[in-house]
């Protein structure tokens, strides 16, 4: 399944080659914003779906991107709130962020803070409302709980510690690599530990909820590090299996809405502060693609740049 060619995108055929396409960008309709795209954060579920192997087929044609942020080009008729020109991110896109623009509900696009680069706008959406929901309301977290996040390095893990540090949780991580494990104590874990250093685990005291990155590979460890009532969330898993879709971004409006607020309070008050990691140019998003499967280990939210 290659990414498809709509309107305004210059990611080429099947992955990436080609010429990149200058068409005119879109007009958005009620109650759309059309966002001229800088930043387009890259997710490893876009791999799985882009590939054909992930457990729900898109429509097609079909353009990967999610996680946008940008500026205001044109707005659809009778929305107002923002005019253009604004900095905006938004949480989910209706044709695609891989591309020069992009079209997004007006409820689904947010003011971009001067605070925050467009990068950091782009590593919002899916990192951070998976991490408050798979905390909140999945595992039920508590202040004065210890969290474990299992793979804390890159998007979502980052996102968990950042949270659970400003939500009064014990931190703990994992990652692979001394880049990873710096990243991850600068963004809230009170402890790190290498996750491919043997018996790590056995220096792991019990915790109370664990945030799991890669339960195809960690599972069967988890179950062992649990104290009596404790709680395991699989937050990201390979396009097989079980975990493939068991943590949605927001089940509910109320959830969004609820994750909406926690956020923005974050971002206001200063300690949300998403780490960015690598950068692609847009033409080179199928090399992205391949980086973000076959990684040694992340360290940071992996962004595609359209300039």
């Amino acid at each position: 399944m290659g990414v498809s060619e709509l309107p305004g995108s210059r990611v080429g055929r099947a992955g990436g080659a080609g010429p990149p396409l200058r068409a005119p960008p879109m007009t958005p309709c009620h109650p759309q914003i059309l966002i001229k795209v800088h930043a387009c954060g890259v997710n490893p579920v876009e791999t799985y779906i882009r590939s054909g192997t992930y457990s729900r087929v898109p429509t097609l044609p079909y353009t990967p991107g999610s996680d946008v942020a940008g500026v205001v080009e044109a707005l659809g008729r009778g929305v107002d709130g923002f005019k253009k020109g604004d900095r905006v991110f938004t949480t989910k896109t209706i044709t695609g962020g891989y591309a020069e623009y992009t079209v997004a509900s007006v409820h689904t696009v947010f003011p971009l803070p001067e605070t925050l680069s467009f990068s950091q706008g782009a590593a919002l959406g899916i990192p951070y409302f998976t991490a408050f929901r798979a905390l909140f309301h999945k595992a039920q977290a508590r202040p004065g709980e210890t969290v474990l996040v299992h793979g804390a390095s890159g998007g979502v893990g980052i996102a968990t510690c950042q949270i659970a540090r400003a939500y009064g949780l014990k931190v703990l991580g994992t990652a692979g690599t001394d880049q990873g494990r710096k990243v991850v104590l600068k963004s809230g874990a009170h402890k790190i530990f290498n996750h491919r250093e043997a018996g790590y685990v056995d220096r792991i005291q019990v915790v109370n909820v664990i945030i799991e990155m890669v339960s195809n590979v960690n599972l069967h460890n988890d179950l062992h590090l649990l104290s009596y009532g404790g709680r395991v969330i699989v937050s990201s898993a390979p396009p097989w299996g079980p975990g493939a879709t068991a943590l949605s971004v927001c089940a509910t409006q109320e959830d969004f809405l609820e994750t909406l607020s926690a956020l923005l309070a974050g971002i206001e008050s200063g300690w949300l502060q998403p780490v960015i990691g690598s950068h692609y140019l847009l033409e080179n998003a199928a090399k992205a693609h391949e980086d973000i499967i076959k990684s040694a280990g992340a360290a940071g939210k992996m962004v595609l740049l359209m300039a």
